[in-house]
Parts: C-alpha cells; structure tokens; sequence
C-alpha cells in the first residue's frame, strides 16, 4: 500500500490480487446476497484507492482492508434498518463438492450433506459470531487482527471466536 501511495500503479494490482478472493467471501458470507457483497466489494476496493494519500501503517494492510469492510457492512446494516440482519431464512445453496470418479456416491452424499449442514450452521451463528469465524478462516487473521477489524477488546474476540467454534462443533457432532 506504501507503493500504491508513493504512485506505483501495479503495487495496487498485487494487493487487489491477494486480497479480492477471501474479501469477497467475507462480504458474502456476511451480507448472503452475491448482489450486495460485489457492491459492498467494490466500495471497500474505492475507499483503498481514496485513501491512498493519506494511508499510514498501524497494522497490517490485510487488517486495514478488513476494518474497512466492516465498517462498510456496518453502514450496510444501518442503511437497511427494518430488515436489520440478515435473513436466515434464504435457502443457502451448499457448495457443489464433486467426488472423484471412483468415488461411492454416498461419500458424496455425505460430504456434500456436511458442507450444508456447515453452512447452515455458520448463518445460525449471531453475526458478531459468524464475523469473527469468518474472519479467522476466510482471511486468515489472529485475534488481535479480529478485535482490531471489529473494533473490540482482544477478550472479546476470543470469546466470540470460541463461541462459534463450540456452537459449530456442537452442529456438527455426530458429523465428525
């Protein structure tokens, strides 16, 4: 970003390269509308190049792009107050797991019967819950990254990250 800032063009193709794939299914997961995540997506990816001038590094750029989106999800949310959170009641398509040819067809049942029921689980979740998960695995980022995104207290992520976690397992048990 320091590149971007300094006038280098490609430097913004490198980041928009490492980070478009997991923040888009971050702004998916949360918003659970492809129509609004591209457009949420496109805002945090206009508000980078806006900022360009007046970045300064206080954490890592990953941490920085995330906090943007957060709080542009946050101004998502508000925008559409009577309809507050997302609906759970959508029907979430599962993702398509294919098997390889030699495979049992009910070992591609089952798989794709988990990864339903994952997802299922993952939209139960209380949105500050599901953010931090989806957080720790689509974007790889520690709990102080977390906290620093969300705008809370360390403790506080760590306690939504393994609240989601054991309400998961618990989903799952019987998966596993």
């Amino acid at each position: 970003m320091l590149a971007y800032a300094q006038g280098e063009a490609g430097a913004f193709d490198t980041l928009y390269r490492r980070h478009k794939a997991p923040l888009f299914r971050f702004l998916l997961r949360q918003c659970r509308d492809a129509d609004v995540a591209e457009e949420l997506f496109q805002d945090v990816w206009s508000n980078v190049i806006r900022a360009r001038a007046s970045y300064h590094v206080t954490a890592r750029f990953g941490t920085y792009l995330y906090r943007i989106a957060h709080n542009r999800l946050i101004d998502h949310y508000r925008s559409r107050r009577p309809a507050l959170l997302v609906s759970f009641d959508d029907e979430a398509e599962a993702p398509e797991l294919t098997a390889p040819p030699r495979a049992e067809p009910h070992v591609a049942y089952e798989a794709r019967a988990r990864a339903a029921r994952l997802l299922e689980l993952l939209q139960a979740l209380p949105e500050a819950q599901r953010e931090a998960f989806v957080l720790q695995h689509e974007a790889g980022m520690s709990i102080e990254e977390i906290a620093d995104v969300t705008g809370v207290a360390r403790e506080t992520a760590k306690s939504r990250l393994r609240y989601a976690i054991a309400k998961l397992r618990e989903g799952m048990d019987g998966w596993l």
